[in-house]
């Protein structure tokens, strides 16, 4: 890509990658066709449902962006290597196969290296719930339980997929369960209100503390038709476009309400974001005020992913700011790639400097995971001369096409075959 001129334009945003994974794991609970809409057409998506297939599920798309699940009586409950390897999120059918079978076994999964992943917080809150656990396969967590029983569960801080995990188990095990210091973040939140709408019980929706109540098993559970919020890491990359380029962007189906220290940050930086009928406006006509120190954390914190994109910004514009990463240990993985490009970056354990530079200059430069990936190619809307960003099969883990959207509103950008 070379650099380009003001974006301009009208896109809209597609449902959330972090809970539409979450939901097609989520089908297993239950025999049935499902149908969810606004799905996005991208790589981990593609993965998650030909790991479903694997399982014994049939999965088409019904029309450009709806996906139907069809889950049959009967299901597999091996989740092969080969496939979980390539994505975290595919993790996320330990639990309904646990819940439905009774057993299971699936890989340890692989996915974007952000530091030390593991999956103890999971698999104790199985261990809670009455499952046991074997993990003497070095590639495979093995899980049996006859059948699950109710416990209050403690985390020590806030998961996301740990949470995932207990609620997905939760809505089998019999009694009342509880998850206290739970993740809140919008997808966790649509999780639950897909499985209140395939007949669990579920109260503290949105909070920390969660309360299922189950008759046990999976019997009460049904497939239903549902819609993902939209994602708001998407909305978020091309609110941050726009203030690397500069002009005026509307996003349709976005909610502002799922990234309100993204928009007061993005605002308080001089950038314009006005409420559409639809959505947002998203605008920038002067140059940029500094940010100065900000941190990541979680939900309603601002999300680790928006971190790499903030940088990227922080960094076209030459203004200084101190980042502190308080989700993932190695996020900080593409400071080398943008140092290639001129900017003046400084990491110290999980902070990061961002010192004044001159105008970024293109070159080629290599994907470390999703989120950076696309911070590269943002950086390339602005940097002199030409960017090529290698790796790019990262970025379309997690965007439609991110290359074709940017190019709609104007930027000079192409992906190569």
């Amino acid at each position: 890509m070379q650099s380009s001129g003001e974006l301009s334009g009208v896109i809209t945003i597609g449902g959330a990658k972090n809970s539409v994974l979450k939901l097609m794991a989520a089908t297993l609970l239950a025999p049935g066709r499902y149908r969810i809409s606004r799905v996005p057409r991208i790589a981990d998506v593609d993965l998650m449902s030909e790991l479903l297939r694997t399982l014994g599920c049939q999965v088409t798309w019904d029309a450009p962006s709806t996906l139907r699940i069809t889950v049959p009586d009967e299901i597999n409950g091996v989740a092969p290597h080969e496939i979980v390897n390539e994505f975290r999120a595919s993790i996320a059918v330990l639990s309904p196969l646990l819940a439905r079978r009774g057993d299971a076994k699936v890989a340890l999964p692989g996915g974007d290296k952000l530091g030390d992943r593991p999956i103890g917080m999971h698999t104790d809150a199985l261990i809670q719930l009455g499952a046991t656990i074997a993990t003497d396969d070095p590639n495979y967590v093995t899980a049996s339980a006859p059948s699950l029983t109710a416990a209050d569960i403690s985390f020590s801080h806030c998961s996301v997929g740990a949470t995932e995990t207990a609620l997905m188990a939760a809505v089998a095990a019999k009694g009342t369960t509880t998850i206290k210091t739970a993740a809140c973040e919008p997808e966790i939140e649509d999780l639950c209100l897909f499985l209140t709408a395939m007949g669990a019980e579920i109260t503290g929706i949105g909070t920390h503390n969660l309360t299922i109540t189950s008759p046990g098993g999976t019997a009460h559970l049904s497939a239903v038709d549902f819609e993902p919020i939209p994602d708001r890491i998407e909305a978020g990359t091309y609110m941050i476009a726009v203030g690397i380029a500069a002009g005026s962007v509307t996003l349709l189906n976005t909610r502002m309400d799922h990234m309100t220290e993204l928009g007061n940050l993005l605002t308080s930086m001089g950038m314009s974001i006005a409420p559409t009928p639809d959505g947002i406006q998203v605008s920038r006509d002067a140059p940029l005020r500094s940010l100065g120190d900000y941190e990541t954390s979680p939900y309603p914190g601002l999300a680790t992913d928006y971190q790499p994109l903030l940088v990227a910004l922080l960094a076209s514009a030459g203004l200084q700011a101190t980042v502190t990463e308080n989700v993932f240990a190695s996020r900080f993985q593409y400071v080398p790639e943008l140092q290639k490009m001129g900017a003046n970056l400084d990491v110290n354990d999980n902070q990061l400097r961002i010192g004044e530079c001159a105008q970024l200059v293109g070159t080629t430069v290599t994907a470390p995971d999703i989120r950076a990936g696309a911070a590269l190619v943002l950086v390339g809307l602005a940097a002199s001369g030409t960017t090529i960003v290698n790796n790019a099969h990262h970025v379309a883990r997690g965007y439609e096409d991110l290359s074709a959207t940017l190019a709609s509103l104007n930027a000079n950008v192409k992906s190569d075959p």
